[in-house]
């Protein structure tokens, strides 16, 4: 699978979901994908 990773960061507030939402009407292939760890992070 090829393709193009954008990962969008920002403060709170500053537009994220906005954004992601207008690329996921315009673009059928862009697709949206969340992911978040729970666990402690790794030392180092």
């Amino acid at each position: 699978m090829s393709g193009t990773l954008f990962i969008v960061t920002a403060p709170s507030g500053a537009g994220k979901t906005t954004l992601v939402r207008g690329l996921l009407e315009r673009d059928p292939q862009v697709q949206l994908s969340i992911s978040y760890a729970t666990r402690e992070p790794r030392p180092g």
